[in-house]
Parts: C-alpha cells; sequence; structure tokens
C-alpha cells in the first residue's frame, strides 16, 4: 500500500513506519494489526502458520485445502508474520517457523505443533488439539504455584517418544477436564526452567499438586496416564513404614489379608512392577489390603524381615495360633493378573458347589438372586476364569449368591440350561415365581463388569415390581370405588321404587 496517495488510511492503522501487516481472511482494513490479531485469537478457533518474513508455503496448495478440511470444526486458518509484530510471537516463544491451534481463549489457550509439516499430520492435529485441553507452556503460565493440580510433560521436539506421547496427553486430558490440567514445556526453548526441576530425561511427566511433586513412572498412553492419576487422587497401595507395618500387618485383625511389595526405587524390576501392582490393588480394593514398604530409605528394617531381593513379594494371611507366617511369590510373571490369581487363592471360597439337586432346591427353586458358572475341569479358560469368579462373588456378596456347577461331573445339568460352551456364566433372579433353567446369559468374564450389569438387572426388577405393586393398588382402589358406586346406585332405585 502507496501512504503518499492512501494517507488517511494510513493514519486510520497507525502506520508511521514502512511496515508488513497481516490480516486474515475476512478481515477489513479498520482493524489495527496487533489489536486485531488478538482480537481475533480471543474470540475464534484458529489453525495459525507463524514465519519471519517471505512464507515458502504461501501459495502451497495442499496447505490452502486446510481452510475447506477445517470448516466443520469451526476452525479458521491464517498465517502470521513475526517480522511484523515481533513482540507477539516472543510473548508465545515463537522463534522459527511453526503452526500451532489457538483454542478461542486469546494466548492463554494454544499448542504448537511438532508433527510432520504435512497436510494430512497438520489436519489431524488440529482436529485433536482444538477438541483437547492440552496447553503450550512458558515462564508466564508454568503452573509451580498454581492452585489447581497440572500434569505437565517436560520434553524435546527432536525425541521420538515425545511426540508420540503428545497424542495420548490430548487423550488423557479429555477425559480428566475439570479434574486436572495439562501442558506441555518444549527444554530446548525453556531450557532454564527444565533445569531448575532437574530434568535428566525425555519426555519427564510430572503432577504438580500445589507444593506436591509426582513423577509419572507407567507406560506412554493415555489408559495408563489416566490409572497413575486415578491412583494419584484416590491411592490403592498404602506406603508403609516400620511403624505402621507393624500396626497393620504384623497386628492386622483376625480376617484381614495383606500383600506387601519390598522394593527398592533404584532396582528396575520394582521400577517395573509397580504400575503392575498398583493396578493390581485397585481390582482387589476390600477384599485383600496391598501396601508396599522402600527397602532403600527402610534398609534395616527390610534386612530384619530377612528381604534378600527386590521386589519380594509377600501375602500375610488371616491370623492364626500359629507363629509370624507369610508366603513368598516366586512366579516368573509380575503382572497384575498372574498377582492378583495368586493373592486370591490364598483366600477361603466364597462360591458355592453346587449338585444337580442343590441347583434345583436353591438356584430354581429358592428365594435368593443366584449368579452361576458352569465350567469343566479340564477347561483352560475356565481356570483362568475360576479366581476372577471368586472375585465377583465377594463383590456380591450379600445381594446375589455366586453358585458354580461343574459341567463334567452334571453334564445333564447343563446341558438341561442350554450350556454349549465353556465357561458360560447365568444369572438366575428372584421373581417369586419358579425360575427358568434357561436363566439369563452374561456376556463376560470381567468381574466388575458382571457386577454392574447384575446391578442393573437388580435395579430394573425392583423398578418393575414396584410399578406392578402401584398398578395393584391402584386397581384395588378402583374396583372398591366401583363397587360403592353400585351399591350406592342400588340403594338410590329401592328408595325410588
Amino acid at each position: 500500500m502507496d501512504c503518499a496517495t492512501q494517507d488517511n488510511l494510513c493514519k486510520s492503522l497507525d502506520i508511521t513506519t514502512s511496515t508488513t501487516a497481516y490480516f486474515p481472511p475476512g478481515a477489513t482494513l479498520n482493524n489495527k494489526e496487533k489489536s486485531g490479531i488478538l482480537d481475533r485469537l480471543a474470540h475464534h478457533r484458529w489453525l495459525l502458520f507463524f514465519h519471519f518474513g517471505k512464507n515458502e508455503n504461501s501459495n502451497d496448495p495442499e496447505l490452502k485445502k486446510l481452510k475447506t478440511l477445517l470448516k466443520n470444526e469451526h476452525i479458521q486458518v491464517g498465517k502470521f508474520d513475526c517480522s511484523s509484530a515481533p513482540d507477539i510471537c516472543s510473548n508465545l516463544y515463537v522463534f522459527q517457523p511453526c503452526l500451532a491451534v489457538f483454542k478461542g481463549q486469546g494466548t492463554k489457550e494454544f499448542e504448537i505443533h511438532h508433527g510432520k509439516k504435512i497436510l494430512y499430520d497438520i489436519l489431524a492435529f488440529a482436529k485433536e488439539s482444538v477438541n483437547s485441553h492440552v496447553t503450550t507452556l512458558g515462564p508466564q503460565n508454568f503452573p509451580a504455584n498454581d492452585k489447581e493440580p497440572w500434569l505437565v510433560d517436560f520434553f524435546a521436539p527432536w525425541c521420538p517418544p515425545c511426540r508420540a506421547l503428545l497424542p495420548e496427553l490430548r487423550k488423557a486430558s479429555k477425559h480428566l477436564y475439570g479434574q486436572l490440567k495439562f501442558g506441555t514445556l518444549d527444554c530446548t526453548v525453556h531450557e532454564g526452567l527444565c533445569n531448575m526441576y532437574n530434568i535428566q530425561a525425555y519426555p519427564t511427566t510430572v503432577v504438580f499438586n500445589q507444593s506436591n511433586i509426582h513423577e509419572y513412572e507407567g507406560h506412554h498412553s493415555a489408559e495408563q496416564i489416566l490409572e497413575f492419576v486415578e491412583d494419584l487422587m484416590n491411592p490403592s497401595v498404602i506406603s508403609l513404614t516400620p511403624t505402621t507395618f507393624n500396626e497393620l500387618v504384623k497386628q492386622r485383625k483376625h480376617d484381614e489379608v495383606w500383600m506387601v511389595d519390598f522394593y527398592s526405587p533404584w532396582c528396575h524390576p520394582c521400577q517395573v512392577l509397580m504400575p503392575e501392582w498398583k493396578r493390581m490393588a485397585r481390582t482387589l480394593t476390600g477384599l485383600i489390603n496391598v501396601g508396599s514398604i522402600d527397602c532403600q530409605q527402610y534398609h534395616s528394617f527390610c534386612s530384619q524381615e530377612n528381604v534378600r531381593r527386590y521386589p519380594e513379594i509377600r501375602f500375610f494371611p488371616p491370623k492364626s495360633n500359629k507363629a509370624y507366617q507369610y508366603h513368598s511369590y516366586n512366579g516368573w510373571n509380575r503382572d497384575a493378573y498372574s498377582l492378583r490369581i495368586w493373592g486370591l487363592g490364598f483366600l477361603p471360597q466364597a462360591s458355592i458347589d453346587l449338585t444337580p439337586q442343590t441347583f434345583n432346591e436353591k438356584v430354581l427353586q429358592g428365594k435368593n438372586h443366584w449368579v452361576v458358572d458352569f465350567y469343566a475341569p479340564w477347561c483352560g479358560p475356565c481356570q483362568n476364569f475360576a479366581p476372577e469368579f471368586e472375585l465377583l462373588a465377594r463383590m456380591i456378596k450379600g445381594k446375589v449368591k455366586a453358585g458354580k456347577v461343574d459341567c463334567q461331573a452334571y453334564a445333564q445339568t447343563c446341558q438341561k440350561a442350554g450350556i454349549r460352551a465353556y465357561p458360560t456364566v447365568k444369572f438366575y433372579p428372584y421373581e417369586r415365581a419358579k425360575r427358568n433353567t434357561w436363566g439369563e446369559h452374561i456376556d463376560s468374564r470381567d468381574a466388575k463388569e458382571i457386577t454392574t450389569l447384575i446391578y442393573e438387572k437388580l435395579e430394573n426388577l425392583q423398578n418393575h415390581g414396584k410399578r406392578n405393586k402401584m398398578l395393584k393398588e391402584k386397581g384395588i382402589q378402583s374396583l372398591l370405588h366401583y363397587y360403592c358406586r353400585m351399591n350406592f346406585n342400588d340403594v338410590e332405585n329401592e328408595e325410588k321404587n
């Protein structure tokens, strides 16, 4: 624009020296450069390409497609020349060409893209980022003293595991919205801030909860991040000291049981075990108490307890008159599933072994709700499901009875129940009438899922019963009203006669 011939227009834009300005698509010339771009970022969602001077990609036909492809996501696409307003870019710590998504909250919430600069990678990033809650952090918004909890990912853009973690963080942020904020800090840009927190490897993921700092140690997946955060909010493993070990484990109540992991932080197998140990503990809540004790911190105590290796896993059964007793885990696999099966194996059976007679008397003619596992002793999946069914039996204890039928010993009973595969789980609700031998099939082998399904069925039964009772009462009232009307009419007719 020639300000010599367009003097009024240049004055309206406050142009006093030679400058370059960017106006996004649809922008009008009565907006000044800085206030105009900040205003648009505060009121709209944007995918912005930052460049310095000449933009090499300005005429790239692939990039021009983004405006159309992102229209349904209500994301506007534009370019910004940092040389025209260097203070804006420096405040965002943008010192080289890049692209970023702004989420309609101005410069408070934005995320810089660190993936490939190709159309569909950019498209996927824009869609993911704008619908998630991950923010690019810097010194001005780093949540060191924030009252709200934050998960911060310290990373380097050149690190492949770091780039692989970023989309997982976006997934996790959607599940934890309102509970935990998510941010990323580029250590190649903010080296001093990363050094302040002693970041020595990438990625390092840390949860800041005011004065408490917790480093994430699990796999780089949204699922495990969610588990880690859930465990921080509701710890499933009790951190023991020598004092609490004596009080809670050695002096436990007669019917209490414990599983304890004796570990050392420097031990790699211990580090691998920890997320599995926490996952196992969550599935055993209310059944087995789970604890851990740091043998680096309490070395003399662990030596006193004859702990000779790490990790050392011990099961402490219900107390008896015997001397101090425990069972050590010698299994090869230290995953949550294997450890849970091992621990549950020490508990007394909670389910009832049924015969044809007891199946008929208690399940089909009794006055309790039943869930039944039809199995065969030679069946591998049945053996794997057995501890899960025991867990189910304990979870529903007091509301629903749990039974098992050996289909090898009682083939006729299983045939009458329509069993064609092992294991098969069926639900037999009590509804005052004799139950159907076939029952209700439950297509799950997960104790928690089955518990949820059964409780939903019980709630439906209860609501159905209330509705029938109400209809019955209304029916009786209507009948009484009818007879009263009939008797009243008879009396009136007699008086007239």
